[in-house]
């Protein structure tokens, strides 16, 4: 029993201290690597241009396609990055902003993830994410 136990809670830290996403989503780290810009708020915004394009790409598809796969591992790149803003500006209303746009996106993503196989509702869920990303981005900006 202790074992056990003992097992669960390295697998725990390990996760934990790794964060899920790149556990579960590996493909996130290499978008994450791609989008590295010269500060991290520069990466979060490289980050924003991919989402966007993936989420136009996924536009008329069904199911678990490849451009849906990209959005997915992407967002979760964001949503790991976003939380490694510099201190000084996470404490900006600019970036308290941002986080509510990515609470917002979480629940778009989740919707299109319903639909994923359905159009146009699909189709309907992305374009909702677009444009939530397109503001996400202008939010952004204002903390460089």
């Amino acid at each position: 029993m202790q074992k056990i136990a003992a097992m669960l809670l390295t697998a725990a830290l390990i996760i934990g201290v790794n964060g899920c996403s790149y556990v579960f989503y590996p493909r996130a780290d290499e978008f994450a690597q791609q989008a590295k810009g010269d500060t991290s708020v520069e990466t979060v915004l490289n980050l924003t241009v991919m989402m966007e394009s993936s989420a136009e790409a996924a536009m008329g598809g069904t199911g678990y396609d490849q451009p849906l796969d990209d959005l997915h591992n992407q967002f979760h790149a964001f949503d790991n990055s976003l939380c490694c803003v510099d201190e000084a500006k996470r404490e900006t209303p600019a970036y308290a902003l941002a986080v509510t746009h990515n609470k917002e996106l979480w629940a778009i993503f989740k919707r299109l993830w319903k639909f994923k196989d359905t159009q146009p509702q699909r189709d309907e869920h992305l374009a909702l994410f677009k444009t939530e990303v397109q503001e996400l981005r202008a939010t952004l900006e204002a903390l460089k």
